[in-house]
């Protein structure tokens, strides 16, 4: 790290911001940080950040702002609402959204905040879930400038194993729904095995050692099926909301580009029916519950 610390500000810190902001307390960095609900913060302002006053205080104070919020309009909401981070950015700042949002929201957003602003916009969503943000482990894959995303880069890897530029604006947020199809089926998927287990009197949470090293074997193997078979769910790896907004964009996405994604359709539905049955905070590993006899109880 420099040294005179970049200071920085982080607007949404709730399941996975939380543990991204502590690691760049932990790091050195002055970070100043902001929470619609307020209480979510104060953990970090116990560990050392600075609370603003709202998000226009943060980009204020800040050189580079980090927003983890749930969708595009509580992204566009913090950027360009009242008070929003537009209203206190610094020319020639950075915006590093590791929100999970819509590609062309994305770049319409982008556009206007460098117009308005002149601050730039990085999309960066991440993949990791909550374990990942806490041990530094995340795979961020970026859109936006490349002479920006260079600049950032020392910062990130505070908080990442691996931060890929995949192109300009918006391509981050690509990247991440071509993510999304790979683990929301998969999800989808472990669960009817591990149902299968189950039914057929085998021990689902073996799977994972039997099948390790094999054509099979997979993070999400080791991680979702002990979970799912156990009846794990706290903490959450992540909601149902979260997954289903996704694999959403991931269909609107495909219909504009005419690509088939069939199964990814399918899982959207699965997670749908999750959501209407357990509610949107869900654990979107509660899927496997679905084929259960007695589902989510």
């Amino acid at each position: 790290m420099a040294e005179t610390p970049t200071p920085l500000g982080f607007v949404g810190t709730g399941l996975m911001g939380a543990p991204m902001a502590q690691r760049l307390i932990a790091a050195g960095y002055p970070l100043t940080v902001w929470n619609r609900t307020a209480a979510k913060a104060a953990p970090l302002e116990a560990a050392g950040a600075t609370a603003g006053a709202d998000a226009a205080d943060v980009a204020a104070r800040s050189d580079i702002v980090f927003t983890c919020l749930t969708d595009t309009a509580a992204m566009e909401a913090a950027v360009f609402g009242p008070r929003g981070i537009a209203a206190g950015a610094r020319r020639g700042g950075v915006l590093v959204d590791f929100s999970s949002i819509a590609p062309d929201a994305t770049r319409a957003m982008a556009e206007r905040l460098e117009r308005e602003s002149g601050m730039t916009w990085i999309d960066a969503p991440v993949s990791g879930g909550v374990p990942g943000a806490e041990a530094g482990t995340l795979a961020i894959m970026a859109g936006g400038p490349e002479d920006a995303v260079e600049r950032v880069r020392p910062v990130i890897m505070e908080m990442a194993q691996r931060f890929t530029r995949m192109g300009p604006s918006g391509a981050g947020q690509t990247t991440k729904l071509c993510n999304q199809v790979i683990v929301g089926c998969t999800m989808a998927v472990l669960a009817e095995a591990t149902r299968l287990a189950e039914n057929a009197g085998v021990d689902a949470t073996r799977l994972p050692e039997a099948l390790a090293g094999g054509f099979a074997d997979s993070k999400p193997l080791q991680i979702f099926v002990p979970r799912m078979a156990r009846a794990q769910h706290d903490p959450p790896l992540g909601q149902v909301y979260t997954m289903l907004k996704d694999l959403d964009s991931v269909c609107a996405l495909a219909r504009e580009t005419t690509s088939p994604v069939p199964f990814t359709s399918l899982a959207a539905e699965q997670f749908r029916l999750l959501s209407a049955r357990g509610g949107t905070d869900a654990d979107a590993l509660e899927i496997y519950k679905l084929s259960g006899p007695t589902p989510l109880d």
